[in-house]
């Protein structure tokens, strides 16, 4: 990515969210390493690394600052805090009328179980780590039993509507969603449900449809990214299904299928929008 920004004529720094803090001592009120008390032009958030509740409301705390100072964040505190927890982002989805699978959320082992008694005769559940990526975690419920104890989930049951695409392979697709446009798309393909690349799916290279890039770009809208990478599945009865929405996208397995460099296109449109700004005064 740093190599991307300098050829897209920028200067750029990897830093660490967990060294930067606050210091209200500062002209910005902030301390950056290699920056100290000042200002960055941008700042691109690439990941979010594991922490304690404290550091990692510590670590979005300095992007929130950063974005009230005047800063381009993409993406900001706000989009990242909306897709970390995807209670929230199916809550937004579902809110901006994007489809999404059925979901529930709740904290009462007791409540999960009536929630599965009640839903799974019409069909299995998926239950997904609140905070969670890459595939990590799931669990098929088919009945009540299935059910682990609250301490196996940190305390919150996010269950889910299981979506089939009605064939014989499993298959769903990323589309990766920049300020409002898909520069590319991925078809994923595995032997068994969980599809990510990171759990041994295929990346296929496709030409997403007008109707499902219409969808990744309203997912993304709906949580405010300037970069997502929106998994949607195409079900056998209803058609394209946004499954999540991810606000800090890792792209190794599209840009290995697509034919458009992720990184160049991320700088260049970051430099744009830079351009495009009025002269922000800068603390010193």
């Amino acid at each position: 990515m740093e190599a991307a920004f300098t050829a897209a004529g920028a200067h750029a720094e990897r830093i660490d969210l967990a060294d930067c803090g606050f210091d209200t001592c500062s002209p910005s009120g902030l301390s950056l390493p290699v920056l100290g008390s000042r200002l960055p032009e941008a700042v691109h958030v690439r990941t979010l690394s594991a922490g304690s509740f404290e550091a990692t409301t510590k670590r979005l705390g300095v992007l929130h600052a950063l974005t009230k100072l005047g800063v381009v964040v993409w993406n900001d505190a706000r989009a990242i805090e909306r897709c970390v927890d995807k209670s929230m982002t199916s809550f937004l989805l579902g809110q901006a009328g994007v489809p999404t699978p059925p979901t529930w959320t709740m904290e009462s082992a007791e409540a999960a179980r009536e929630l599965v008694e009640r839903e799974a005769p019409r069909g299995p559940l998926v239950l997904k780590p609140l905070f969670g990526a890459q595939g990590k975690g799931l669990r098929l419920i088919r009945r009540p039993e299935d059910l682990p104890a609250p301490k196996e989930i940190a305390g919150v049951y996010y269950l889910q509507r299981f979506q089939s695409n009605g064939a014989q392979d499993f298959t769903d697709y990323r589309l990766f969603v920049l300020r409002g446009r898909v520069i590319a798309a991925m078809m994923r393909r595995a032997s068994t449900w969980i599809t990510n690349v990171k759990q041994g799916g295929q990346p296929l290279g496709v030409a997403p449809d007008p109707k499902m890039e219409r969808l990744a770009i309203a997912a993304a809208e709906a949580v405010g990214a300037a970069i997502a990478g929106v998994d949607v599945l195409v079900t056998a009865d209803s058609g394209p299904t946004v499954l999540e929405v991810n606000s800090m996208p890792a792209w190794s397995g599209v840009q290995k299928v697509s034919n458009r460099n992720i990184a160049e296109a991320i700088a260049s449109s970051l430099m744009e929008t830079l351009d495009r700004r009025p002269a922000q005064p800068r603390a010193s």
